[in-house]
């Protein structure tokens, strides 16, 4: 484990797996650490070198008050991985992490092999958004945790993971949770996706409300050159939900 200072940040993070190998980076939607892969690790560790990282305002990572910028996150990501000593990775991105993920191989096409977008989209209501925020820098986490657990999991997943879920997510820090809910409120993905170069995977949850294939899945499939698709059993968080199918979908994909 180790951090990495950035303008307004400081970002933790660690390596797992391989000592040498396929780079894959991990990333967490807003709302979770990097914990939210925990299930997933057991089936990559032996097939790639493995770099998690906090987004800033979550988990180990600490933020300065006010907005943040998806352009901000994406060079937090390349910044750790400066320091992580990587060159060239494939990104694997939940919700926000896969937002970030498309920023990284727009601003950085040369640094990105390949890109799995998990439960994401290139669009969202900025006007939900903005209300969202301004209920959380007012009121804290407890006034959208039941919005927030309503699309996280499905009523397929375990009392006991919901609960963790549930726990961890009032326990975060607002305002980190604000600044990174502004990246989500401000990004301008959608007119810009087509000039994502690398090979891409769409990964969709059956039971996901949030960024479902329909509206969703289905634009980043239409407008990312050659993307492909593929559906889990799963809500939003699908690596909590499907961890196995998850991993057999990345080791498919990435090791193509």
């Amino acid at each position: 484990m180790a951090f990495t200072d950035v303008p307004g940040a400081r970002l933790y993070w660690r390596r797992d797996g391989r000592d040498e190998g396929p780079v894959l980076v991990l990333l967490n939607s807003i709302g979770t650490d990097m914990d939210l892969w925990d299930g997933v690790m057991p089936y990559l560790r032996d097939h790639f070198a493995l770099l998690r990282i906090d987004t800033r305002g979550h988990g180990g990572s600490k933020t300065e008050a006010g907005d943040v910028s998806l352009e901000r996150l994406a060079a937090d990501v390349l910044s750790v991985a400066d320091d992580a000593g990587i060159e060239r990775f494939s990104v694997a991105g939940v919700s926000l992490g896969g937002m970030i993920g498309m920023e990284i191989a727009l601003r950085a096409s040369a640094r990105v092999e390949r890109l799995a977008l998990i439960c994401t989209s290139a669009t969202m209501d900025s006007a939900s958004w903005n209300d969202r925020i301004t209920k959380v820098r007012g009121e804290g986490m407890a006034a959208i945790a039941d919005l927030a657990m309503g699309r996280f999991l499905s009523d397929a997943a375990e009392p006991a993971l919901f609960e963790t879920v549930r726990r961890q997510l009032l326990a975060m820090d607002a305002e980190g949770y604000a600044a990174c809910g502004a990246a989500i409120r401000d990004m301008d993905l959608a007119t810009r996706i087509a000039g994502i170069a690398c090979p891409t995977l769409v990964v969709t949850g059956t039971r996901d409300s949030s960024t479902p294939y329909g509206g969703h899945g289905e634009h980043l499939v239409a407008r990312i050159p050659g993307a492909a698709h593929h559906a889990l059993e799963a809500a939003h968080l699908a690596p909590l939900e499907a961890p196995d199918a998850l991993a057999a979908a990345l080791l498919s994909f990435v090791e193509r």
